[in-house]
Formats: structure tokens, C-alpha cells, sequence
């Protein structure tokens, strides 16, 4: 049971030490560069944000329903 257990325990450990690696080779920016990255693509797609822009009613799915009439 307990060779069982130390090889369990063998795999789990040399999982780990594969994402550590996996991870130190990972590109890495400053913050600071991440963030003004950031900013500039916000700024250059504001024109299409439909949070910003709004949603043209012809293209939104959930405006409210036209209210029909009979004549």
C-alpha cells in the first residue's frame, strides 16, 4: 500500500515540476506596459463598442416589442 501511496505521490510531484517549467517559460511584461497596452486598445475600438455606442434598435434582439393595433 505504501509503495502505492510513494508512487502516487511520485507522479503528483513530477506533474508539478512540469507546469513549473511550463510556467518560468511564460513571456512576461510589466504592468505598466500591460496597462497602457490595455488603454490604447480601448481607445481604438471605443467607436465600435456597443456598450459605449449603444445598439442600433433595428439590430437589438431585445428591444421592447411594438405594440400592435387593428384598424
Amino acid at each position: 500500500m505504501s509503495n502505492n501511496n510513494a508512487h502516487s505521490n511520485l507522479i503528483i510531484a513530477q506533474r508539478t515540476v512540469k507546469q513549473l517549467r511550463v510556467e518560468a517559460n511564460v513571456r512576461r511584461i510589466k504592468v505598466s506596459q500591460a496597462c497602457a497596452d490595455l488603454k490604447n486598445f480601448c481607445l481604438q475600438n471605443a467607436s465600435r463598442d456597443p456598450l459605449l455606442m449603444g445598439v442600433p434598435s433595428s439590430d437589438n434582439p431585445f428591444r421592447p416589442p411594438k405594440s400592435c393595433s387593428l384598424f
